[in-house]
């Protein structure tokens, strides 16, 4: 075995003398560094050297999305530009993207994290890790590389979709991992069991990340594909990206590196700490980041922190799957969606009235899918529907390169209502 990346703390008590370090060297660097940041903690009258204990942090403001899409095209930047190396960005939302910046030591530590989840998921360096998911200005696909390189496995860099090269590099290359979204995984699956190829590949493990997944689609992928295990990766652009923690072999609850980051759960309407065990929201911030550094970040993510110690004994922390998000955000096939981005495509499309409603469903097929119910205007006519329909559904796809079905409907036969009207029908179940 080479080179381990888990950190070499044994205790509790050691953790939090590291987890304090790093909140004040972040809290001092951002201060000095920062713009945003110093006028952040000026006007909440908060200094560095307020910051002497854990506790203290609640002491700083929060940080949210809107303060990167307002502070565009380079949100947070805590380092001379001359330092940073690289920037990534979200999927995408309505308006402007969230660009985060990286310096050199942000992009190794960042590596050494994701090296640190392929450690906990038993591999080494005779693996052979076939990556399914996207490269470009997001942080997946070379996230997922950088990790598997840094460890000193075999990385087999596909990219997502492209099924008949992906069942051929299982079978010409024997790839021992898979790394891909829930969706891919299901369908991967599906076709490994259609073309009979269960028995002519090596595949051991499957890491999935990205979105939400099911008991059951794991129990179909687990069978299909004859894996031992199937591993859940989170991932948050704002946070390096992918990588920043994993399930163990026991899969008691994703470990998170938190000799990296402070996790705090909250609620997200006091946004005071929950009890141990109830539902939040995830609030971030870092230790060790540069570029961008984030000081309670509000990620508005749910989930929560699972109190025991794991049976595989690390002393490293867990947290629950993501359960949902705390905003409007829903997520379908690995694709970020808010109502906002379907809104603007109705809304531009003649023919089309003001109400709509966005259901959501997981088939038997494991996979999840998204119907739009679509009032025509008053004056519409039934038989111009098809055409509407197909224009609404290739906009949709082009636009949120995600499918949905369209249905249109009478006008006046959809719900009004005086307060916010219910668009998102998530039907899915956690």
């Amino acid at each position: 075995m080479g080179k381990s990346f888990m950190p070499k703390i044994r205790t509790e008590r050691e953790l939090k003398r590291i987890q304090l370090e790093g909140l004040q060297w972040t809290v001092n660097h951002v201060y000095k560094n920062s713009e945003f940041y110093r006028k952040r903690f000026n006007e909440v009258e908060v200094r560095p050297k307020h910051i002497k204990s854990l506790k203290d942090i609640s002491k700083l403001p929060f940080t949210t999305s809107k303060d990167l899409q307002e502070g565009y095209p380079f949100p947070l930047r805590s380092s001379p530009f001359e330092k940073i190396v690289r920037i990534h960005a979200s999927s995408g939302t309505t308006g402007k993207r969230k660009v985060l910046c990286y310096t050199q030591k942000d992009i190794n530590d960042w590596a050494n994290m994701f090296a640190r989840c392929y450690e906990m998921a038993g591999l080494t360096t005779k693996d052979r890790v076939q990556i399914a998911v996207g490269y470009g200005v997001w942080t997946a696909g070379v996230g997922f590389q950088a990790g598997v390189e840094r460890l000193g496995a075999m990385a087999i860099p596909i990219g997502p979709g492209n099924i008949d090269m992906q069942c051929q590099f299982l079978e010409d290359f024997q790839s021992t991992a898979l790394c891909c979204t829930a969706s891919m995984g299901v369908l991967m699956a599906e076709e490994v069991e259609k073309r009979h190829l269960r028995d002519k590949i090596a595949l051991k493990k499957l890491i999935m990340g990205s979105e939400r997944s099911s008991d059951a689609q794991r129990k179909k992928m687990k069978e299909l594909l004859g894996v031992e295990h199937v591993f859940d990766i989170p991932g948050l652009t704002e946070l390096y990206g992918p990588g920043t923690g994993l399930d163990c072999i026991y899969h008691e609850g994703i470990h998170y590196w938190a000799d990296y980051y402070i996790l705090e759960i909250l609620d997200p309407e006091t946004l005071q700490p929950v009890p141990s065990g109830e539902i939040g929201e995830m609030v971030i911030t870092t230790l060790r980041k540069e570029a961008a550094p984030l000081v309670r970040y509000r990620t508005r993510d749910l989930t929560k922190l699972i109190p025991k110690r794991c049976s595989c004994g690390s002393i490293l922390p867990m947290h629950d799957r993501l359960l949902g998000r705390s905003d409007d955000m829903f997520i379908i096939r690995a694709v970020n969606i808010y109502p906002g981005q379907i809104d603007h495509i109705l809304s531009s499309t003649n023919g089309v009235g003001s109400e709509y409603q966005i259901h959501l469903d997981r088939k038997e097929d494991g996979k999840d899918y998204m119907t739009i119910k679509v009032e025509r205007v008053e004056s519409g006519k039934p038989e111009e529907d098809p055409a509407l329909t197909n224009s609404i559904e290739e906009t949709i796809k082009k636009q949120i390169l995600v499918s949905g079905k369209v249905v249109m409907v009478d006008y006046g036969t959809l719900p009004r209502s005086e307060r916010k009207s219910k668009r998102v029908f998530d039907n899915r179940g956690i």
